[in-house]
């Protein structure tokens, strides 16, 4: 019988990486180090030195760069490579000394966690940032911060409502997903027209 606790450590973990992966590491790591939370055999190397100085500095670049308008939506571009395999890898490692088919599934749902909630940020920001104002990116981003602070609190916590938050979630990506990527296409065909329309004018 696997623990509930177990399965919302693999799961915040993941769901977290979608969003912000490097608090999630390093705070995971600093709970590890403090023995706020006993972490699995293989996400211990969490809580050594050298990664915490590695993630607690890419947890603040990340901080920065979300705070601006089209740089985040760049960032997450680049962090798509990132992003999905470590939650799929963290997953992994809660459940490293289950049976092999446990770590295969474990990392499976995993990385399409990762990917679910990685797209649904990507997306909706590239949604917020046709907005001219900073003020609706700022606020969109400390919100971010702010769930993913209380998610990882609720499975170190309370795992069992986590567990049913983190199902509502995932209904909610089945319905948001294929809504924000029309809406980013759309948004893409309209910048593409807006472009070409400027460089005609100025060929003329």
């Amino acid at each position: 019988m696997i623990a509930s606790s177990s399965i919302a450590l693999a799961g915040a973990l993941s769901w977290a990486s979608g969003f912000r992966l490097y608090a999630a590491l390093f705070i995971a790591g600093m709970l590890g180090r403090f023995q706020v939370v006993a972490l699995p055999d293989k996400l211990a190397v969490l809580s050594h030195t050298p990664v915490l100085v590695a993630t607690g500095a890419l947890l603040v670049v990340e901080f920065l760069i979300d705070k601006v308008p089209v740089i985040d939506s760049a960032w997450d571009s680049v962090q798509t490579f990132v992003r999905v395999p470590l939650g799929a890898l963290l997953a992994w490692g809660v459940f490293a000394h289950a049976a092999p088919e446990t770590q295969a599934v474990a990392a499976i749902l995993g990385g399409a966690l990762a990917a679910g909630t990685h797209v649904a940020k990507a997306g909706t920001r590239a949604a917020v940032n046709a907005s001219p104002e900073p003020f609706s990116n700022w606020g969109l981003s400390f919100s971010e911060d702010g769930v993913v602070l209380l998610g990882l609190w609720l499975a170190f916590r309370h795992p069992v409502a986590f567990l049913v938050l983190l199902a509502l979630f995932v209904l909610l990506l089945i319905w948001l997903i294929p809504k924000l990527w029309r809406g980013v296409m759309a948004l893409r065909r309209g910048l593409s027209r807006l472009l070409a329309r400027g460089a005609t004018r100025q060929a003329d």
